[in-house]
């Protein structure tokens, strides 16, 4: 891009930050309206629910406030970019959004979109998707070259389902090929992609895989939420939670930028509300199998003990592990003569156990809902932990971007 487009690009944030929400609903629609088949790709429960449209907008007004050095978004790219890879999302995809983005733009901003503004954004647009091709081209190889990986999709059998708690079950996933399947980092997802015929829509979903890697399956975890037709939220799960042993679903190989490296040696500190249980579950699992000398420190929030999944799993643990401390928050304790001094009444609260997670060269994890996040990443800042020290996964698209 030259000075002068980069100016005009920098004329239309006002725009942007007034409209931007606008804009985006109507570039989905403009987007359906002519391409039905990328209802497919698309999250549509998202799509009802704001959320897609709100991390878009959002997207694009981070390029243009920092259209002068993109490569300050590299982080955020690389968390798009992986989802993308995750999606089998292909470089002639980007044409098609472009052209109804800039199309979108015009007819949204009616008069003040000038020939000159739409052309610097036409510029803009590609030089962006060009740097998400390449970006994702990396991955893609990257991914191929993995022993037991794959890119697309791949059929699995469910060969087992667990109810782990009131709303959530466990599916071992083991691929119909019988043929070698790829590890992981824990914390690591894969993608789903099941029939919805409420929808008559093929539709993807992100799952965190939750337990250590085994070589045979992969497994997920998942709530069953509440969502019904015309809002689709809740229809992949309750699709998968109807499914039986035996079934055949599609799934991409695990994909996913929060984790766990292979070679940690610190301390670590999980703190998750509700299913954000899963991705931590993975971690400590990995964490026991693999280097038993470091503390951890499990901190999680749900509404009850009924809901808590796996809880009879992570007391056996306890006893096993000398390093492994837990602290559950419950919005509501039925019998209080049950608890102990690490089960505790109320939405998690960090300060009630900041003499246990203060600890020296702590790594510290964090996921589960928005507002969640947040507020424990603020909570742990207020501690003094470094912004170097937190990771956070987010569910859904992105629309946080605390470090």
């Amino acid at each position: 891009m030259n000075p002068h487009q980069k100016e005009l690009i920098k004329v239309t944030i006002p725009i942007l930050k007034a409209s931007g929400e606008d804009l985006t609903n109507y570039f989905y629609a403009r987007m359906f309206k002519h391409h039905p088949e990328l209802r497919n790709m698309f999250n549509m429960g998202n799509q009802a629910n704001g959320r897609q449209k709100s991390a878009l907008a959002n997207a694009v007004l981070a390029y243009a406030e920092n259209i002068e050095n993109p490569s300050v978004l590299i982080n955020v790219l690389k968390g798009i970019g992986t989802k993308h890879r995750s999606l089998n999302i292909q470089p002639e995809q980007y044409k098609i959004v472009g052209t109804h983005l800039i199309a979108s733009i015009g007819e949204v901003v009616g008069e003040a979109a000038t020939p000159e503004i739409l052309e610097a954004w036409t510029v803009a647009f590609y030089q962006l998707a060009q740097i998400m091709i390449d970006l994702e081209k990396g991955l893609y190889e990257e991914n191929a070259s993995k022993s037991g990986s794959w890119n697309g999709w791949r059929k699995f059998v469910i060969k087992k389902i667990v109810q782990e708690s009131a709303e959530i079950k466990s599916f071992y996933l083991y691929p119909e090929d019988g043929k070698e399947i790829a590890d992981f980092h824990s914390g690591q997802f894969i993608s789903v992609q099941v029939f919805v015929p409420e929808l008559d829509l093929l539709q993807p979903r992100q799952y965190s895989l939750s337990s250590a890697f085994n070589p045979e399956y992969y497994r997920i975890s998942v709530k069953k939420e509440a969502g019904i037709a015309p809002n689709p939220s809740g229809l992949v799960s309750n699709t998968l939670h109807a499914k039986s042993e035996g079934d055949v679903i599609s799934i991409s190989s695990p994909a996913g930028i929060f984790h766990l490296e292979k070679d940690n040696k610190n301390p670590l500190v999980l703190i998750s509300g509700g299913v954000g249980f899963t991705p931590m579950l993975s971690m400590l699992e990995t964490n026991l199998n693999s280097i038993q000398n470091k503390k951890t420190i499990w901190i999680h929030g749900c509404r009850n003990e009924s809901v808590h999944a796996f809880k009879a799993q992570i007391e056996s643990l306890k006893e096993d592990v000398e390093l492994l401390e837990t602290f559950t928050f419950y919005d509501t304790i039925e019998n209080m003569d049950s608890t102990s001094n690490q089960v505790i009444k109320g939405r998690v609260d960090l300060q009630k156990c900041k003499d246990s997670i203060l600890l020296e060269e702590a790594k510290y994890y964090i996921c589960g809902p928005e507002m969640f996040i947040k507020t424990q990443y603020e909570a742990l800042l207020n501690l003094k932990v470094s912004k170097e020290n937190i990771f956070y996964e987010e569910f859904g698209p992105q629309l946080i971007n605390l470090n």
